[in-house]
């Protein structure tokens, strides 16, 4: 249901889905981490706190680091790629550790000692979420796990397969906009030719398997069944996910882009928007790297075939 409301949302709107599913992620991580920790570390109520985002990445002379304070633990340094900081209340953000890992936090954004960055957002695409850095100077941060957990945790590899179900639902809007620009053409006597027909017949049947992929995998999540063969992973099925997400997503936007050549671009905004939108989310999947890494796997014997 999580993934199927992700696509939805963005079906409509791609940066609706956007901002709306590092909130959703981070609400998952506060309650993984609180079942498997309930001793530990008291959690925030992420529903009764504000708007929460989750900051991972890493990047060149951007650094935090968690540091002992008298009070528990303290976040110092930059970290990059921060969508939204600015509006938001609260985030889950991963810092180095004394012990040479990195683990999450949970933070105010609210903090004195934030100072979020302003970027200069050239994109045309998630204009209404630049992502820029965050500084910290020593802002009070509650563990959120410990060293390792947030990246080794089965959730790490459920979050990462919402997001390609945002991919998948900002081409479902793509393909609408192509099939409602076709009938309007019809409407007004101009009848799609062939080469209009096959490719909303390869759009039909690309976006029909990978729709079919992300249940089934949806489905095995919520049994219990995914990753359980011999020598399988969760991780592993992420990757797959992803990457046929990822396909099925650009080729959605080639076929659909040429088809409707220059005009919707230029003059129907919504369309624009939402091509521009889309490009730019989907270049967050790493491509062959990430195969490259699925096939490092798939080596070891990682694969149901």
């Amino acid at each position: 249901m999580l993934w199927e409301l992700l696509a939805s949302v963005a079906a409509t709107d791609v940066a609706a889905a956007r901002v709306f599913e590092p909130h959703l992620d981070a609400v998952a991580i506060l309650a993984q981490a609180a079942q498997e920790f309930p001793d530990v570390h008291p959690m925030p109520d992420a529903a009764r706190d504000g708007a929460w985002g989750v900051f991972a990445a890493e990047a060149p002379g951007a650094r935090l680091e968690a540091l002992p304070a008298s009070t528990g633990t303290v976040l110092s340094g930059s970290k990059p790629w921060c969508s939204l900081a600015r509006r938001l209340d609260r985030a889950i953000i991963t810092a180095h550790t004394d012990d040479g890992g990195r683990a999450a936090f949970a933070v105010s954004l609210r903090h004195s000692g934030v100072a979020c960055e302003e970027p200069e957002w050239i994109a045309r695409g998630l204009r209404e979420i630049p992502s820029g850095s965050v500084h910290f100077d020593r802002v009070p941060a509650t563990p959120v796990g410990g060293t390792g957990w947030y990246h080794g945790r089965p959730g790490f590899a459920w979050g990462g397969m919402g997001v390609a179900a945002c991919w998948l639902g900002g081409a479902v809007g793509v393909a609408r906009d192509f099939r409602t620009g076709l009938l309007a053409g019809a409407d007004a006597g101009r009848e799609p030719d062939q080469l209009a027909f096959a490719a909303l017949g390869e759009v039909d049947r690309t976006l029909t398997a990978a729709l079919q992929y992300l249940a089934r995998t949806a489905a095995r999540l919520d049994d219990g069944t995914l990753g359980s063969g011999p020598g399988q992973s969760t991780w592993s099925e992420a990757h797959r996910v992803r990457g046929t997400v990822a396909a099925a997503v650009e080729r959605v936007l080639q076929l659909v882009g040429s088809n409707r050549g220059p005009g919707p671009l230029a003059f129907e905004g919504p369309y624009a928007k939402r091509m521009a939108d889309l490009a730019l989310y989907v270049r967050q999947h790493h491509g062959a790297r990430d195969d490259a890494q699925l096939g490092r796997l798939a080596l070891k014997g990682d694969c149901p075939w």
